[in-house]
């Protein structure tokens, strides 16, 4: 079969580049393809049975409609209402800022953020935003920060909540088919079909049935996600994509009581500590905070256990969960920092049983393990049971370890309490958007017909910046092509 269009992933960048191709009525031969299931039959079991069950043959919380973006704790960062840079212009934050910043004025920038928001608003985000509220509050905190040598970002924040975001993508899955719009579910895309430098299709494996198949077109998206960041690689590597290499963050979940974090949550649910720390000035930064929330695990590629964090909309716990991350970025020869970060995956796996590791801050300090009787006695009581009680630093890294722990010191000048020995780190947590494509003006890369956005191809982090690219690749491909 010949399709206008083929779009590999059903992630936050696809479904808005599928919406908005509805809005230019230029949506009537395209394909979206994943091989993870519908928004209604994605359930993970690890609140049933109390551990991950490793879903075969994918995650049920990274993969299928929406990605990762249905199971989290769905954030949406609302950058251009932030009290701004010095020379005016708003925070944009992740890797999309250069190339918005590069092909769009402010204003359309603003425009594009504005827009993309009244598409969540349409179909049931909150209408309530953190962090307009308390702006003279944050502004002190932000000013103790800086004495510290830690940078506070603020912008205001749209909380979904992890089952509001389920909701919400449910929505948007069933406007796609109100409208006709081409899905093929459980279905892998094995490999690109590419001759002379010029994309023709995609070959297939329908999992369910165990078929392969051929699809053609002669224009392919790649919205693959940080899920299919190696699968991405591994193409890139194929058929010479250009790339260059990014830095992959690699670091841990961080546990603590809400009470510690009580001012950053009310005034501005999530704050973003950026640091260097001493010794080494490598780049280290909170994400993805959760008041209230809880610690999760889901499964990547090579079975790989990550760590990660949610935040429900009207369950809560005792404690707040967020992302400690290291930026590494690394230089000649060496440039698979992918495999790196797998690598220290496969370790701490394997030291935790094939499950994700957890540790006292005291007994780092200490220079022990935890063990399951430290867990019982602690104050700060895991959100995660099925974590394994261990020994991080085993598998780590000294650098990364030691960014992490001078990191938190720092970060406890400013939120008192943030370095309680009791506080909690699980391990590992890795962003897989490493792998920085080059794309010209229209999203393209060097391969003719062939395309890339979102987080997987290192464009965007975040589902804001995620579904902005999905927009703007559709306004562009509909310049360039109507669909049949």
């Amino acid at each position: 079969m010949n399709y206008d269009l083929i779009v590999v992933g059903m992630g936050p960048s696809a479904v808005f580049l599928a919406y908005e191709l509805i809005q230019l009525n230029n949506y009537k031969n395209i394909l979206l393809i994943d091989q993870g299931k519908p928004v209604q039959e994605r359930f993970c079991p690890i609140e049933k049975i109390g551990k991950c069950a490793k879903c075969k043959p994918h995650c049920n919380i990274t993969c299928g409609f929406s990605g990762a973006g249905a199971f989290s704790d769905g954030k949406l960062n609302s950058y251009h209402l932030s009290s701004g840079n010095k020379d005016g212009s708003f925070y944009l934050g992740g890797n999309g800022a250069e190339y918005f910043r590069k092909y769009f004025n402010e204003q359309e920038i603003y425009d594009l953020l504005v827009y993309t928001d009244s598409v969540y608003l349409k179909f049931g985000a909150d209408e309530k935003l953190y962090g307009l509220e308390y702006r003279d509050k944050i502004k002190k905190i932000q000013d103790k920060a800086c004495k510290e040598g830690l940078n506070l970002i603020s912008y205001p924040i749209r909380h979904l909540g992890t089952e509001k975001a389920h909701v919400l993508y449910e929505k948007l899955e069933n406007y796609l088919k109100e409208h006709k719009i081409n899905m093929l579910f459980e279905t892998e895309v094995i490999d690109l079909i590419i001759n002379d430098g010029i994309v023709s299709g995609v070959k297939l494996h329908n999992i369910k049935e165990n078929t392969y198949y051929d699809l053609m077109s002669s224009k392919v998206v790649l919205a693959v996600g940080r899920k299919g960041a190696s699968w991405l690689s591994n193409m890139c590597k194929k058929y010479n994509i250009t790339t260059k290499i990014g830095s992959i963050d690699i670091g841990i979940r961080y546990e603590l009581p809400n009470k510690v974090m009580s001012k950053i949550n009310k005034y501005m649910y999530e704050g973003k500590f950026i640091g260097t720390p001493y010794p080494y000035g490598d780049k280290v930064r909170t994400f993805c905070q959760n008041p209230g929330g809880f610690v999760s695990s889901e499964v990547y590629d090579n079975s790989l256990t990550l760590v990660n964090g949610h935040s429900y909309k009207n369950k809560k716990s005792a404690n707040t969960n967020l992302a400690i991350l290291v930026s590494h970025n690394f230089t000649y020869p060496f440039d698979k920092p992918i495999e790196y970060g797998e690598n220290v995956a496969q370790n701490l796996n394997r030291l935790g049983g094939n499950s994700i590791m957890v540790q006292r801050l005291g007994d780092i300090y200490r220079g022990k393990r935890t063990w399951p009787n430290d867990l019982k006695n602690n104050s700060v009581k895991p959100t995660l049971k099925s974590a394994i009680p261990g020994d991080l630093t085993y598998g780590l890294g000294y650098r990364t370890m030691t960014d992490i722990l001078q990191f938190i010191r720092n970060v406890d000048k400013v939120v008192e309490g943030f370095a309680d020995p009791d506080n909690l780190l699980y391990g590992p947590e890795i962003k897989f958007y490493s792998n920085e494509i080059v794309l010209d003006k229209n999203l393209q890369t060097n391969i003719e017909g062939l395309y890339s956005i979102g987080d997987g191809g290192g464009l965007t982090t975040g589902l804001m910046m995620a579904s902005c690219s999905g927009i703007v690749m559709a306004r562009i491909l509909t310049k360039n092509m109507k669909c049949t």
